[in-house]
């Protein structure tokens, strides 16, 4: 056994490096000047805090900060109630129409989103859904709510019915049910429901550089885009900028990290 642990240490090892590696990059290329030629894997020797200074101005990553908050906040809000109620009774009724919805829900989540974006465009021009928070949060949440109806079925699916029937008995509601029973339960998947689709949300590009065109509207992804183009290359400041919209979601799963493994699993092993 202990060659086998010895080597599955090495493949652990390997693993860690390979997803360390591009962080390192990143924050040493964050902290040197344009002008430095060293190589990127050396740490340079002087403190250089200017691009992140530039990148912030320069890129508008105020604006962006804030748009991304709202557009993220308000997604994962709509999906976290969505996603609770609609999963509650396909979890709890196991009716042929609730497993035909559940199975369209799951089927969707093969679906490229990119093979419908020209009818979808033509859509939000007609709406006037350009550049605006509720046309991305809409986008956002009729795209992210297949999985968060796959992980909320599932971890549902884990508790005993006992406990419904129990508060019914004593009076409680169907809502109060879901509201006051079922929702202080579901706090490991409500955190990999929030870090799953926050950071995908968050680091949208796809769809953002074509729906948030004007500058006031766009997110950080779009923003640091401005940095690469026929006249411009500042590998720096798009690595000061990456550094900062990196910040809040490496924050974001230090307080959640403990509810995450938890929340995913039941809801995969379940569902």
């Amino acid at each position: 056994m202990k060659p086998v642990k010895r080597w599955m240490d090495i493949v652990t090892i390997l693993i860690c490096t390979a997803h360390i590696l591009p962080f390192y990059i990143l924050l040493t290329t964050s902290l040197k000047k344009d002008s430095d030629l060293s190589s990127k894997w050396s740490i340079p020797h002087y403190l250089y805090l200017n691009n992140f200074k530039d990148a912030w101005m320069r890129a508008h990553l105020g604006t962006a900060f804030i748009n991304d908050v709202m557009i993220t906040g308000l997604t994962l809000l709509m999906l976290i109630l969505l996603g609770m109620i609609s999963s509650y009774p396909l979890a709890r009724y196991r009716t042929h129409w609730n497993r035909f919805m559940y199975t369209v829900f799951i089927a969707a989540l093969i679906v490229p989103p990119l093979t419908i974006l020209v009818p979808l465009y033509k859509f939000y021009v007609s709406l006037g859904a350009l550049n605006t928070y509720w046309g991305m949060v809409l986008l956002h949440v009729t795209f992210y709510i297949p999985i968060t109806i796959f992980l909320y079925t599932g971890f549902i699916s884990s508790i005993p019915r006992e406990l419904d029937e129990a508060a019914l008995m004593d009076g409680s509601t169907r809502l109060g049910v879901i509201f006051k029973l079922i929702l202080p339960l579901l706090k490991p998947v409500t955190a990999t429901v929030i870090i799953v689709n926050g950071v995908n949300i968050w680091n949208d590009y796809q769809f953002s550089i074509f729906f948030l065109q004007k500058t006031s509207a766009q997110t950080f992804t779009v923003a640091l885009s401005a940095f690469f183009g026929q006249y411009t290359n500042n590998v720096g400041w798009v690595a000061a900028g990456s550094v900062i919209a990196a910040f809040p979601l490496a924050v974001l799963y230090l307080f959640m990290q403990k509810y995450f493994i938890q929340g995913l699993s039941a809801g995969a092993v379940k569902g």
